[in-house]
């Protein structure tokens, strides 16, 4: 009885740890809800998983975690630096760590008149960083780039052979996994918008629901491990008032 107690104990202990992995992923979504660009992370599935022995014993809990690559809300600023995807594919940007892929199309200029994220990645374009030089700035559905009515650059928006193999750094850059590679794409998959930004794809109505239950399930996991540890207390005290 003890034993199948400690058991259950540490199960009801090892879904707690999964439920707060998942309650600081719901957090995070939550605190982005107004990111540019922002891709939100979901659960796909976590159980219970058993080595294939007569023993079945426990080797932990899974928590398969996926970043949901639907697209966000497009919303109008008038900030001819602000520029949307509409479709499939991803801005490349140049940082420091090397190319990154990215969603979130708030941009500005750097003294030398590139393009940049308010980090300072380089937005890149078929001809390399996308530098503006002069007064009317414009970039067409297709992401031709115009500066002053003049073609200077082509938009560089590509595509990936699996979503998955998109790991996420920091609000919404993205790096690509060895077993990733870029796809082009023609430019029906795509339109560019100028003036509008892609907000995130957090629903925050539905995530505050989803924090509501894990709060819930965790205080009952809580209440039955004390209960189980106060049976055992008891057990225990019987024993030893029954070997006196």
């Amino acid at each position: 009885m003890y034993i199948h107690n400690r058991l259950g104990m540490i199960e009801g202990v090892e879904t707690m740890l999964a439920q707060e992995r998942r309650l600081d992923q719901v957090a995070n979504n939550l605190a982005n809800v107004d990111t540019a660009g922002y891709k939100k992370d979901s659960v796909t599935f976590w159980e219970m998983l058993y080595q294939a022995n007569a023993e079945r014993q426990r080797v932990g809990k899974a928590l398969n975690v996926l970043t949901d690559h639907q697209q966000g809300h497009v919303d109008p600023t008038g900030n001819p630096l602000d520029l949307a995807i509409h479709g499939e594919g991803f801005f490349r940007i140049q940082t420091d760590q090397g190319i990154r892929y990215s969603r979130a199309g708030s941009f500005e200029l750097d003294p030398m008149g590139q393009l940049r994220t308010p980090e300072g990645g380089l937005v890149l374009g078929d001809g390399g960083p996308i530098v503006v030089d002069g007064e009317n700035f414009a970039v067409e559905r297709d992401g031709r780039v115009l500066v002053d009515g003049v073609l200077v650059n082509q938009l560089e928006v590509v595509g990936v052979n699996d979503l998955t193999q998109l790991i996420k750094e920091g609000r919404n850059l993205f790096r690509l996994a060895p077993e990733g590679e870029e796809v082009p794409l023609e430019a029906m998959n795509f339109q560019v918008r100028q003036g509008f930004l892609e907000k995130s794809n957090v629903n925050s109505m539905e995530e505050m629901t989803i924090m509501i239950d894990l709060q819930r399930n965790y205080e009952a996991q809580q209440k039955m491990i004390q209960a189980v540890d106060d049976m055992d207390d008891q057990a225990i005290s019987r024993v030893g008032r029954f070997n006196r």
